[in-house]
C-alpha cells in the first residue's frame, strides 16, 4: 500500500492531519507493508497556492498513491481520486494515530468541504 497523508508541517509521522486537502503545505508519502511503515517522506505540496485541491490530487498522485487520509477535501478533488481508484479517509490528530487507525479498519470516509460548490475545485 502506497499512502499519502495531508501533513500541517514538515515533522511527517509526527505531524498533525491538515484539515484540508487542497492547502496543506506537506505531504507523507508511505509505503506500508502488512502493518508496518517500510517507508516514508515527505514531500511538499507544489500546489498549496496555485489551483487548490484539483491541481493537488494531480501533484499527489505522481506518488502512485493507493490511499490518502486527509482533514477535508473539496467534492471534485475526492471524485479525481475516486476515479484513480484512490481510497480516501478523513482523520483529525496526529499522523502516527490517522495510520495506525487505518490499518484496523477505523476510519470513514470524507464529506465534501462546505466552502466548495460541486462545480470547483
Amino acid at each position: 500500500m502506497r499512502l499519502g497523508v495531508t501533513l500541517e508541517d514538515e515533522k511527517g509521522i509526527e505531524s498533525n492531519v491538515s484539515a484540508h486537502f487542497g492547502q496543506c503545505p506537506f505531504f507523507l508519502i508511505a509505503e506500508i507493508e502488512g502493518d508496518k511503515i517500510t517507508s516514508s517522506k515527505v514531500v511538499k505540496n507544489e500546489a498549496e497556492h496555485g489551483g487548490g485541491g484539483c491541481v493537488a490530487v494531480s501533484e499527489i498522485l505522481k506518488h502512485n498513491l493507493t490511499h490518502v487520509i486527509a482533514g477535508g477535501m473539496g467534492t471534485n478533488a475526492q471524485i479525481k481520486f475516486q476515479n484513480a481508484g484512490v481510497t480516501i479517509f478523513g482523520y483529525s490528530g496526529k499522523v502516527k494515530d490517522a495510520i495506525e487507525d487505518m490499518l484496523k479498519n477505523k476510519l470513514g470516509g470524507l464529506e465534501g468541504c462546505k466552502e466548495h460548490g460541486h462545480g470547483e475545485c
